[in-house]
């Protein structure tokens, strides 16, 4: 595999499993220290970690919640003081939720406000402050704002709004070198996806199939790389031909 990584260094949040474990993973194996970031299961952070470090590689696990602005800058804090700069950040931290819109509480609203809108909010804005000149940010949103899927019509508006933030602090940090993009998966096979939305993700993939975690993880790392440093400001479909 190119290393075209080496010297870089990364942040990537909700790393400890699924498509940011594979993220995490996949940047490391280009070449870059790697920040391990997790809300609550630090063994498999710390596994992540192991994997990375048996193969030659640098890495740490860090535990906190990206919705909670102390935990978030302790992240980017450690990264920094460890690898003393920062070139990579991807808010991957989040999950969907799972209803009909008409069912919501407001409760629901301010979970996934709080998971999916403020964590990424806060990973972004610290992105901005403290990502070196020429660097690389990566959103992770979902193929599902360009296409209906039902119940999940709170986390797709929250998703469109972080594309919407992608948009704009691609023009802001594009006189820096920085590109800002994001990356939207369609249905993927991890432990986080039921067993209907697996038929449906299936049926609405052109390929007929679930994505695999290192899929999408290899377009985070094209978007992170020195190849992908003319494009900024799109959002990726790595869907499988979900249109």
């Amino acid at each position: 595999m190119e290393r075209d990584l080496t010297g870089k260094t990364a942040v990537v949040t909700g790393a400890s499993r699924g498509i940011g474990r594979a993220i995490a993973q996949r940047l490391a194996a280009r070449g870059a220290a790697v920040a391990v970031g997790c809300r609550s299961r630090i063994d498999l952070a710390e596994e992540v970690v192991a994997g990375i470090e048996e193969g030659g590689g640098h890495a740490f696990a860090h535990l906190g919640d990206v919705e909670v602005e102390a935990d978030l800058l302790g992240l980017f804090d450690e990264t920094e003081r460890r690898f003393g700069k920062l070139d990579i950040v991807v808010a991957n931290a989040g999950y969907p939720s799972n209803s009909p819109f008409a069912e919501h509480s407001v409760a629901d609203f301010d979970t996934i406000v709080a998971s999916q809108l403020r964590g990424v909010f806060l990973t972004l804005r610290e992105a901005a402050r403290r990502v070196r000149d020429q660097g690389r940010v990566v959103a992770l949103s979902t193929a599902g704002t360009q296409a209906w899927v039902p119940d999940q019509g709170l986390y797709l508006g929250v998703k469109g709004a972080v594309e919407q933030f992608v948009r704009v602090l691609s023009r802001e940090l594009g006189p820096r070198g920085i590109t800002v993009n994001a990356v939207s998966p369609a249905g993927t096979d991890t432990d986080a996806i039921l067993d209907f939305q697996r038929d449906i993700s299936i049926s609405m993939s052109a390929l007929r199939r679930l994505a695999h975690p290192d899929e999408v993880a290899e377009v985070v790392a094209f978007l992170a790389s020195p190849r992908g440093g003319w494009v900024t400001g799109q959002n990726i479909a790595a869907s499988g031909g979900v249109v």
